[in-house]
C-alpha cells in the first residue's frame, strides 16, 4: 500500500514539473517566477507521505487505509491545481496560514484555561453543597482533617479560608520583602553600573537561581535556613517556629530574585539613551538620573515584573510544603508557624481520596479562590501600567 503511495506522489511529482515548464512558457517574460508556489507544494507531498504512513500505522482495516490513501491523493492533486493557477499568490496564502495557525495556538490557550476553570468551578459548586459559602470565605477556623463522607457529619469540621490566605499573604509579603529590593537593585547595577565583562560574569550566576529545582530550595529552607534563624533569634531572646513563616518566605524571595532581576533589566535596557543623556546634560548625577528619569520611565514594567513575582510567590508550593506549617493560624507575626493555600491543596489531595467528600472538595474551593486572587491581581496590574503608559 505504502508502495502504491508512493509511485502515486512520484506521479504527482511529474505532474508538478509538468506544470511548472507549462507555467514559465505562458507567462510573460516581465513577471517574476515565485519558486514558492513549487517549494510548497513539495512541502507538501511530503507531509502527505508522512500523513500516510502514520495512517498505516495506526489504521488496520484495510478499507481505512485505502480511503485515507485516496483522500490524501486528491488533496495533493488538488493542490498542485489550484497552485499553478494564474492568479494564485503563494506569499499571500501562506501569510494567511501563519495567521491560522497562530489564532489556533491563541485558542488553544484560552480553551484550555477555560475548561480548568469550568473543572474546577463545578467541583466547588459540589463543595459548597456542604459547606455554605459564608462559612467558607468569612471563617476563622480551619481544620477540615475529619475524612469526612456525604453521609457522614460535617459540622464537626471547620471550612474558614481566611487563616490560610493570611498565612499565604504572609509568607508572600516576606518573600517580596527579599526579592523586590535585591533584584531591582541589581538589575539597577547591572544595567548601568557594571562594566560589560562585570556583567557577563554575574547576570549569568544570578539568573541561575532560577534554575534551581523548588525542590531543593525546600531542602535548603529546611536544613540550613530555618535552624540558622531559630538559633539567631534566640540569642536574642526571642521564641521562633522551627517552620517559620519567615524562613519559608526568605528562601521564597531568593528564588524569585532572578524573575524580578531580570525583567527589570530589561525594563532598564528599553529606556532610551537619549534620555538618560539629557539628563545628564542637564547637571544630574547619575544617581538623579536613575531615579528621576530611567526608574520613572521603566516603572510600568517593573510594577509587571512584581506582580510575576508576587503571582509567582502566591502559586509556589514544594517550599511551603516542606518548610512551612500545616496548620492554619491567625497570626501576623513571620516568626510563627503558618501554612498556605497551596500546602493545603497538596495535603488534602495526597493519598486515596473520595471526591464525595467535604474534605477534598475544600482543595477544589481552595484553588479557585487562589485562581480569582491571582487574576484580581493580574487585572489590577494591567490597570497600574496603562494609567503609567499613558502619562
Amino acid at each position: 500500500m505504502i508502495l502504491f503511495f508512493l509511485v502515486s506522489l512520484i506521479f504527482l511529482a511529474i505532474l508538478v514539473n509538468h506544470k511548472l515548464k507549462k507555467h514559465r512558457i505562458n507567462s510573460n517574460k516581465s513577471q517574476r517566477f515565485n519558486s514558492l508556489t513549487v517549494h510548497y507544494t513539495y512541502c507538501f507531498m511530503l507531509w502527505s507521505l508522512t500523513l500516510a504512513i502514520f495512517c498505516n500505522i495506526i489504521f488496520t482495516n484495510i478499507n481505512l487505509k485505502i480511503f485515507s490513501f485516496i483522500l490524501i491523493l486528491i488533496s495533493n492533486f488538488w493542490l498542485i491545481n489550484h497552485l499553478f493557477h494564474k492568479k494564485f499568490s503563494a506569499k499571500k496564502h501562506f501569510e494567511k496560514f501563519q495567521v491560522s495557525v497562530l489564532s489556533l495556538s491563541t485558542s488553544i490557550g484560552v480553551l484550555i484555561t477555560a475548561i480548568i476553570t469550568v473543572s474546577i468551578l463545578i467541583e466547588t459548586l459540589r463543595f459548597f453543597k456542604f459547606i455554605s459559602p459564608t462559612e467558607f470565605f468569612f471563617g476563622f477556623n480551619w481544620n477540615p482533617q475529619m475524612a469526612l463522607t456525604s453521609e457522614q457529619e460535617v459540622g464537626k469540621s471547620s471550612f474558614g479560608i481566611i487563616p490560610v490566605f493570611l498565612g499565604t499573604l504572609l509568607i508572600t509579603c516576606v518573600a517580596m520583602a527579599v526579592a523586590i529590593p535585591i533584584g531591582i537593585m541589581s538589575a539597577i547595577y547591572l544595567s548601568l553600573y557594571a562594566n560589560p565583562q562585570k556583567r557577563d560574569f554575574l547576570k549569568p550566576i544570578l539568573e541561575i537561581l532560577a534554575g534551581v529545582p523548588t525542590v531543593v530550595y525546600g531542602y535548603f529552607a529546611v536544613t540550613l535556613v530555618a535552624p540558622f534563624f531559630k538559633s539567631f533569634f534566640s540569642n536574642l531572646g526571642l521564641e521562633i517556629s522551627s517552620e517559620s513563616a519567615l524562613s519559608a518566605g526568605f528562601v521564597m524571595g531568593v528564588m524569585i530574585i532572578p524573575f524580578v532581576l531580570s525583567l527589570t533589566d530589561d525594563a532598564i535596557s528599553a529606556v532610551p539613551q537619549s534620555l538618560k543623556d539629557g539628563a545628564l546634560a542637564l547637571g544630574s548625577t547619575k544617581s538623579e538620573m536613575i531615579k528621576k528619569v530611567v526608574l520613572v520611565s521603566a516603572l510600568p514594567s517593573i510594577v509587571g515584573a512584581i506582580i510575576l513575582a508576587v503571582s509567582r510567590a502566591i502559586g509556589e508550593t514544594m517550599i511551603v510544603v516542606m518548610s512551612a506549617g500545616l496548620i492554619a493560624k491567625l497570626s501576623f507575626n513571620p516568626l510563627d508557624s503558618v501554612t498556605t493555600a497551596t500546602a493545603q491543596i497538596v495535603t488534602l489531595l495526597v493519598g486515596d481520596q473520595e471526591f464525595n467528600s467535604p474534605k477534598t472538595l475544600s482543595a477544589f474551593a481552595l484553588a479557585l479562590t487562589l485562581f480569582a486572587f491571582t487574576f484580581a491581581l493580574n487585572v489590577i496590574a494591567l490597570a497600574v501600567i496603562k494609567k503609567y503608559k499613558n502619562r
